[in-house]
């Protein structure tokens, strides 16, 4: 099984840097042309469903990229959601860093959990569609902290993903292999569960 984890396309949040978490915030014209692109550049491979965060910036993405790849548009995973950043959500990143230098507001999600939460969706995706190829589309922490999870790496370790770009992995031998991170190459890593 091979999984591409897409970061859904831009919204105007995303656009004036403020933090989304949670908050459902639609996506903005150049987020809907991101996800025709991250379509495009997906459907030279097969894929056998494209499944999504239920927040609808990732809905929507995912129902773009479903249409010009070909595949059904499959359903919606609870725990694929953004980290959760408390206090945080809908401030500017720079506000947020002045009041709270650590990043730890107030009813933040705690970073250790986002990780193992993004793992448990895959587990259920891949029970779900067996050996088929499947297009997930998240949102950047929650992308970061799944690799992290699996490689045994710090989130920091892994960039700042562009919206509507993809990082692939496989299943293997019980685990998981990282491919690909927002496009690029990465040394295999395994995660055994």
């Amino acid at each position: 099984m091979v999984i591409a984890f897409v970061r859904h396309g831009q919204t105007d949040w995303n656009l004036q840097r403020r933090m989304q978490g949670t908050s459902d915030i639609p996506l903005n014209a150049l987020g809907r042309e991101q996800a025709r692109d991250a379509g495009d550049v997906l459907a030279v491979d097969h894929w056998d469903a494209v499944v999504s965060s239920p927040l609808m910036r990732a809905r929507e993405t995912a129902a773009i990229i479903a249409e010009r790849v070909g595949a059904p548009l499959g359903a919606s995973y609870d725990e694929l959601v953004e980290q959760h950043f408390g206090e945080a959500e809908g401030m500017e990143v720079a506000t947020v860093l002045e009041r709270w230098p650590d990043w730890q507001a107030p009813g933040r999600e705690p970073d250790e959990s986002v990780g193992p939460r993004g793992l448990r969706a895959l587990q259920q995706i891949a029970e779900e569609y067996g050996d088929g190829d499947v297009i997930v589309v998240a949102h950047g922490t929650l992308i970061r902290a799944v690799f992290a999870e699996i490689s045994g790496h710090e989130r920091t370790h892994y960039p700042y993903l562009e919206n509507g770009s993809s990082s692939r992995l496989h299943q293997q031998d019980g685990g998981w292999a990282l491919l690909t991170f927002g496009g690029q190459p990465i040394a295999l890593e395994v995660e055994t569960a």
